[in-house]
């Protein structure tokens, strides 16, 4: 059994973690908010523009050539080159935030990839250091923004990979992040970002229906038109993802931390009364030596 000196040493250091857990706490709710902001201020700018990208794709005429609106359907799945955008954070503490967003990652890349034609677009360090430490090469690596979600760096991040898309050296592009339902739970989610499903869908449908829909004009050409507003409409989706990301990881924290610093009041009520019942035990150690001295005087 440990002395009263190491169990006092021990319940000081138990509080001393609480106040750093209890800081913590505090730290991702002012984040949380900030982040909550963000994601309001940003929604109805996204809902208006994946709108117009909805009524551009009724009205492409038919016929009508561009990067956007190829499928790969002819290309076998497991020959396509895919682009996958992992989100993940720059620093644990978090609970299972990171592992369930890369455990996914990894699930689909060995699903997915048999030939290994693939190409990485890694947000965080978590994630960085994951793929490394186990010898898959990470083709860009976006430094400094899972903890500064902002549109200059989603744009740099679409952009980067855009120009692979557009440059066919990308058939498909895949985004895996987090995002917090309402309920407070933390999902990791598995989306196809690119070529958009939202365009491909309604030109196939409005092709087999043969279907008008509006007077719709687009200068200088509909596929000029494309290359503008879906590279938009992606640097808007991506933001929305970094900053669902953020919520999600600011969240994950502040449950981990309030759960470690439960655990921690109650490690210090354990020791507690480890403490008391230790010390009761010298006491009443010393009650019997007393006492046994004072009756060996008697008998003296």
């Amino acid at each position: 059994m440990s002395n009263l000196k190491e169990i006092r040493e021990h319940i000081n250091s138990v509080r001393d973690t609480r106040k750093i857990t209890n800081a913590m706490y505090m730290i991702s709710s002012n984040k949380l908010r900030k982040a909550r902001k963000m994601l309001d201020d940003t929604e109805d700018y996204f809902h208006e523009l994946r709108a117009m990208i909805d009524r551009i794709a009724r009205n492409i005429p038919a016929g009508t050539e561009d990067v956007f609106l190829e499928t790969h359907s002819d290309v076998p799945a497991k020959e396509r080159r895919k682009g996958y955008l992992i989100l993940t954070a720059d620093k644990g503490l978090a609970g299972a935030y990171n592992h369930n967003v890369l455990k996914l990652a990894l699930q689909h890349i060995s699903e997915d990839n048999i030939r290994d034609n693939y190409k990485l677009y890694v947000v965080g360090e978590m994630g960085r250091h994951f793929f490394l430490n186990r010898k898959m090469a990470v083709d860009e690596a976006f430094r400094y923004t899972a903890q500064n979600p902002t549109m200059h760096r989603a744009r740099e991040i679409s952009s980067s990979v855009i120009e692979d898309y557009m440059s066919r050296r990308l058939d498909e592009v895949y985004l895996i992040y987090t995002v917090m339902e309402a309920a407070g739970v933390c999902e990791a989610r598995f989306e196809k970002l690119l070529p958009l499903d939202l365009i491909t869908d309604v030109v196939r449908k409005k092709s087999a229906s043969g279907e008008f829909y509006e007077d719709f004009m687009m200068k200088p050409s509909p596929a000029a038109v494309l290359d503008n507003i879906v590279p938009n409409y992606v640097n808007g989706y991506i933001y929305g993802a970094l900053v669902e990301t953020f919520c999600s990881e600011q969240h994950s924290r502040m449950t981990a931390m309030e759960s470690a610093g439960r655990n921690a009041e109650e490690m210090i009520a354990r020791l507690g009364m480890e403490y008391n019942r230790r010390r009761q035990e010298l006491i009443t150690q010393e009650i019997t030596e007393v006492m046994g001295g004072a009756r060996a005087l008697r008998r003296k």
